[in-house]
């Protein structure tokens, strides 16, 4: 058993720190935001991820974690303390250090035991060769401290699980001391250890990230191909599965990443190449066909629309994927306002992340529109004149096409994540709208058919 202390409670650092202590470590937590404490002590998480808070109350009952603002005694005789904290993207693309400094001084200034410092926050190629040389140059008492690196490849919303059976953990030494301190610090994990040396390590976190956004941005530039030339993305991506030097996953076209990490680690790395005057061409695209991709679906609305003003919009899901309240980067965030300037009366649905998004759009007046948060998905399709969908959360797939048909005074979907089939939304009459696959624009003789057969079918 290692004593631990993990510097930030966000997603990196709580969720390491909880999995430390779950399989067996002794951890501290360390905040600067008191309230936030208190919310943990009592077993409450801070942020929405499955399997969390129960792991939080287990082992904090147990005495095995324990959360404070005294990062002095956290650290003064920790065997390891790993750094979680964040690195915003900054106005330029590159990544903000500050916190990781603030923190490298405090562990300085503090630590009276030799000690391994890891940095799992995602950090520019040499960020750790420069936290170690600023530890030394503020060390106050004679000890051994060495730096690590240990990226993170958890995914937001099954964050526990990718930490707990994770397909393998990358760590990055310059000794063979801090090598063998962090393989036994996870040996418990039973899960295959890739060592390799510091810069290589901060290295495969960004190629890792980098590489499946530029997947998935391949796969939304061959979508709007699609349309263009009469294919369908889905059978595309499906013929392409069975080969296993590409895979089936990342696959999925739609309107675009978002989250904490592709959005902030494509421009990161762009930018580091650019420091280094190397131009990454592919990263480059990536970046640029996904902030084309998020308002693809508002413009084809645009098209088909003569305007917004005074329409019941209704909007399904808000967070940038589904099992998080995390908004960074969401699709919600670039198309709600672009209809509110438009006069929409926004009616939004998200199971989880509508407070988050209130905070940002407050309910009420919002410029030249309303916007309105429900609680049930069918309050927002109620007499509404067009939907988009840009979260596919299971409470939204679970809506069928005859509920779109039957509720919206007119069946107008834009469909962000490619829940529907082609054939079952042209089948209820619901004219739609996807990602690289064709339209669905019901005729007016279809519609006459379809409704006519509903009126028959409601006098039986």
């Amino acid at each position: 058993m290692y004593k631990i202390a993990v510097a930030g409670t966000g997603y990196v650092g709580l969720v390491a720190g909880v999995c430390f202590a779950e399989i067996g470590h002794q951890v501290t937590c360390v905040d600067l935001d008191e309230r936030k404490l208190e919310l943990m002590k009592s077993g409450v998480s801070p942020i929405y991820e499955a399997d969390l808070e129960e792991l939080m109350q287990k082992n904090y009952s147990a005495g095995r974690i324990d959360y404070t603002t005294d990062y002095k005694s956290a650290y003064k005789n920790a065997d390891a303390i790993f750094i979680g904290v964040g690195t915003p993207e900054q106005h330029d693309g590159s990544a903000n250090l500050s916190y990781i400094a603030t923190v490298a001084r405090q562990i300085a200034e503090t630590v009276e035991k030799d000690c391994l410092v890891v940095v799992k926050s995602t950090v520019p190629v040499g960020t750790n060769d420069k936290v170690e040389q600023f530890i030394q140059d503020f060390l106050l008492h004679d000890v051994k401290i060495e730096v690590a690196s240990n990226p993170e490849f958890l995914a937001q919303g099954s964050a526990v699980h990718d930490t707990l059976h994770a397909e393998r953990v990358v760590i990055g030494t310059e000794s063979e001391w801090a090598e063998e301190q962090l393989t036994k610090i996870y040996e418990p994990f039973h899960i295959p250890i890739v060592s390799v040396n510091r810069r290589s390590a901060e290295m495969i976190k960004y190629a890792s990230n980098d590489f499946l956004a530029l997947k998935i941005s391949y796969m939304n530039d061959i979508a709007n191909l699609c349309e263009l030339v009469g294919a369908d993305i889905q059978d595309v991506a499906r013929g392409m599965s069975f080969d296993q030097r590409i895979g089936s996953k990342f696959l999925n076209a739609g309107i675009g990443y978002g989250g904490s990490c592709f959005p902030k680690d494509t421009k990161a790395l762009e930018y580091i190449a650019k420091q280094n005057h190397y131009e990454l061409k592919t990263v480059k695209a990536a970046i640029d066909v996904n902030k084309e991709q998020k308002t693809l679906l508002y413009k084809k609305a645009c098209r088909r629309l003569i305007t917004f003003n005074g329409l019941k919009v209704a909007v399904l899901g808000l967070t940038f994927k589904p099992g998080t309240d995390d908004l960074r980067e969401a699709a919600s965030l670039e198309n709600v306002p672009l209809l509110i300037e438009q006069g929409a009366n926004i009616y939004a649905y998200d199971p989880v992340g509508a407070k988050n998004f209130a905070k940002i759009h407050p309910e009420g007046e919002n410029g030249n529109g309303t916007i309105t948060y429900v609680s049930d998905i069918e309050q927002a399709l109620a007499g509404a004149n067009v939907c988009f969908i840009f979260t596919e959360w299971g409470e939204v797939k679970a809506v069928t096409p005859e509920l779109y048909k039957r509720l919206m005074r007119t069946p107008l979907v834009y469909d962000g994540r490619n829940i529907y089939g082609v054939e079952d939304m042209q089948v209820a009459g619901v004219e739609y709208h996807s990602v690289g696959r064709r339209p669905v624009v019901p005729t007016r003789s279809e519609l006459k058919e379809l409704n006519s057969l509903e009126l028959q079918a409601a006098k039986f």
